[in-house]
C-alpha cells in the first residue's frame, strides 16, 4: 500500500470514529512545518449549536489556540498535516487505538483493537459553573434578560448564553488567583452583564469572596449598575465613571474587557500589564487600526490574494491583530491562549484572549520582537497600538 493510501486509511478511520461517535482523541506530533513555535494539535468531537465538529487545539511554546471545523474541513486540514507537516499521530477510539508515522515518503500504520471504553461527553454547552441556570435573579431582570413573569425573553435568549458561558470561562479563572480576595477590574462594563452573573456565582455557588469594580464611561450606566449592585446585596459589586485609558488598575488581580471597540481593547490589556494582573482576558471587537495600514502599507504579494478582497481583509486584520496582541503579552511575561468562547450563531466578534502571569514566559525578549518585526513586514503594518502604550 502506498504512502497516500495509508494516509487515506488513516483519515477513514478518524472520519467514521467521528461519525459513529466513538472518536476519544487524535493527537498530532513531531511537527516540523513553517510555523513557529507550534509543537503538537490535538482533536476531539464537539456537538455545538450548529452541530457536530471537530474542536482542534494548537498547542504552541507559550499559547494554545482552539478553531473548530465541520466534517469536510477538518479531514482536509487533517490530510495536508499528515502528509507534509507532522511525522507522527495516535487516534483513539472505543474499539480500536491506530498509530501513524512518516518518515520521508514512507507511511507506517499500526492498529490494535481494544474494549471496554465508553466515549466521552461531545456536549460543548454542557451546564457547568453557571449561575443562571435559573432565571429568578431580580438582577437579571433589571438587566433586561427577563421579562415580567421571570422568564428569559425571546431577545435575550442569546445574551444569556453568553453570559452563562462567559461565567464558565471565567469562574475557573478568577478561583485560579491566589489572593485571598481577588480585585477584578471590567474595563467598559457597560451594563454589567457579565459582572453581575460573576459575582452572583462567585459569592453565592463558588464560595469565593471577590471584588469586582466595573469602570464605565456613561454616567447614567454607572448609575443604574450601582443601584441594581446594592438592592441585589452585592456588597462587592460597584461601578465607577471614566474610560479605560485613564483608570488606575493598580492593585487588580484581573483585567476583562469584552467587546472594547478597535484599540480601547489594547487600552485594557496595557491597563492589565501595568498593574501586574494576574489575569487578562479581552473579547476583541472592531480592528481599524491595523486594517487601515495594511490597506495602505506594503504587505508581501504573496498575500495579495488574501487581502484584495474586503471580506478577506477584514478577517486577516482581526488575526493579525489580535496574533500580535498575543505576542505583545508573551514578551510581558503572561501565557497566552486564542480561542473561541461562544458560537458565532450568537456573536459574530467571538473570540477571547485569555493572558496568565507566568514567570517563564518572555525570557527570549529578542525571538518575541523578532516575529513582531517580521510579522508587521509581512503584512505592510507600521505600529501596532499596543507598542506604543509599552513603549516599544
Amino acid at each position: 500500500m502506498s504512502s497516500p493510501e495509508r494516509i487515506e486509511e488513516f483519515l477513514s478511520a478518524t472520519k467514521s470514529a467521528f461519525i459513529g461517535g466513538s472518536l476519544l482523541r487524535l493527537k498530532l506530533g513531531g511537527y516540523h512545518g513553517q510555523e513557529p513555535d507550534l509543537k503538537s494539535i490535538d482533536v476531539k468531537k464537539i456537538v455545538v449549536k450548529g452541530g457536530d465538529k471537530f474542536s482542534f487545539t494548537f498547542h504552541y511554546k507559550t499559547r494554545d489556540i482552539i478553531k473548530n471545523h465541520i466534517q469536510p474541513e477538518a479531514i482536509g486540514h487533517l490530510r495536508t498535516a499528515l502528509r507534509d507537516e507532522f511525522r507522527s499521530a495516535q487516534l483513539s477510539t472505543t474499539e480500536f487505538d491506530m498509530s501513524f508515522e512518516r518518515n520521508g515518503d514512507k507511511v507506517r500504520l499500526k492498529r490494535s483493537e481494544v474494549a471496554g471504553r465508553e466515549a466521552p461527553s461531545t456536549e460543548h454547552n454542557r451546564a457547568k459553573n453557571r449561575p443562571l441556570a435559573t432565571s429568578d435573579k431580580p438582577y437579571l431582570h433589571a438587566l433586561g434578560i427577563t421579562g415580567k413573569d421571570g422568564a428569559v425573553r425571546n431577545d435575550a435568549q442569546d445574551k444569556f448564553r453568553q453570559i452563562n458561558k462567559m461565567v464558565e470561562i471565567f469562574a475557573p479563572l478568577i478561583q485560579a488567583i491566589k489572593a485571598e480576595k481577588p480585585r477584578i477590574v471590567d474595563m467598559g462594563a457597560g451594563k454589567g452583564y457579565l459582572d453581575f452573573a460573576l459575582y452572583d456565582y462567585l459569592a453565592n455557588v463558588a464560595q469565593r469572596p471577590a471584588e469586582i469594580i466595573g469602570v464605565e464611561m456613561r454616567d447614567k450606566l454607572v448609575e443604574d449598575g450601582n443601584a441594581t449592585a446594592a438592592q441585589s446585596g452585592f456588597d462587592g459589586l460597584s461601578f465607577v465613571p471614566g474610560t479605560i485609558l485613564d483608570y488606575d488598575a493598580a492593585g487588580a488581580d484581573a483585567v476583562i474587557a469584552l467587546h472594547a471597540c478597535d484599540t480601547a481593547t489594547d487600552d485594557a490589556i496595557y491597563g492589565g500589564i501595568s498593574a501586574g494582573a494576574s489575569l487578562i482576558a479581552v473579547a476583541p471587537c472592531c480592528h481599524k487600526q491595523i486594517r487601515r495600514q495594511m490597506e495602505a502599507g506594503e504587505p508581501e504579494d504573496k498575500l495579495l490574494i488574501l487581502l484584495r478582497h474586503g471580506i478577506f481583509m477584514e478577517r486577516q486584520a482581526e488575526m493579525v491583530t489580535d496574533a500580535l496582541r498575543a505576542l505583545l503579552l508573551e514578551l510581558n511575561g503572561y501565557r497566552t491562549k486564542v480561542f473561541e468562547f461562544v458560537s458565532d450563531a450568537h456573536t459574530p466578534k467571538n473570540n477571547l484572549i485569555v493572558a496568565e502571569k507566568d514567570g517563564r514566559v518572555g525570557r527570549d525578549r529578542d525571538a518575541i520582537l523578532k516575529q513582531i518585526a517580521e510579522t508587521k513586514a509581512m503584512f505592510g503594518i507600521e505600529r501596532h497600538y499596543l507598542e506604543g502604550l509599552l513603549g516599544l
